[in-house]
């Protein structure tokens, strides 16, 4: 992947209809997947108000669960995210760059461990689940030497889209711009820098399609 040099207007629009959403010229930059400085006050204020969240989600419960304490971590999701389906269950710890440019639908489930590093917009469909140790990752950095020196601390990013009714393994790292289609299963471990076509089975690093409907 290589930084785009214009404003995405489609991500943009997207990202008009999250909730929870703060706005600035460094945000717009960064989920257009342009280069972008991290250290620009609207994303330092993103980040410090999904750090606040995520300690709350995050804290341990009573020895007995009540119904309560559950709803009461759902509703630190819907206050956390762009937007959340109906029935959704994720077991802390979850771990968040934003989480407001996060999408998830209906039925969604993930187990211990979630990482979801949200520069860019990432869209996950209804019932998809996911294993432990799982990272979501849009942010990218210059290969170039050269260029790393030139932009130093700049970033860029890609979407992550994921779509619905997918099992996605333990210890499976995601990577910027990488489309998952419906149906798909992807083994643990497996490392998916490219897109995988939907109704497929993927595994291995770099993930590879070995069976397909």
């Amino acid at each position: 992947m290589i930084p785009k040099t214009e404003k995405d207007n489609e991500n943009i629009e997207k990202a008009k209809t999250l909730q929870n959403r703060f706005w600035g010229e460094e945000y717009e930059r960064m989920i257009s997947g342009m280069l972008y400085n991290p250290l620009g006050p609207e994303l330092i204020e993103g980040r410090s108000r999904a750090r606040r969240l995520m300690a709350i989600f995050n804290a341990p419960l009573s020895l007995e669960v009540s119904p309560s304490q559950v709803v009461s971590r759902e509703d630190v999701l819907r206050e956390l995210f762009g937007h959340v389906g109906h029935g959704v269950y994720i077991e802390p710890p979850l771990f968040v760059d934003y989480g407001c440019n996060i999408s998830i639908g209906s039925g969604f489930y993930a187990n211990f461990h979630l990482t979801v590093l949200d520069c860019g917009l990432v869209s996950i469909g209804s019932n998809v689940m996911i294993g432990p140790n799982v990272n979501i990752i849009t942010g990218e950095h210059e290969t170039g030497i050269e260029a790393r020196k030139a932009h130093k601390g700049l970033e860029f990013t890609g979407p992550i889209l994921i779509g619905d009714d997918c099992w996605i393994g333990a210890n499976v790292t995601i990577l910027a711009g990488v489309t998952i289609g419906h149906g798909c299963s992807i083994g643990a471990g497996s490392v998916v820098k490219r897109d995988i076509q939907a109704l497929s089975v993927a595994v291995g690093s770099p993930a590879r399609v070995i069976r397909s409907a």
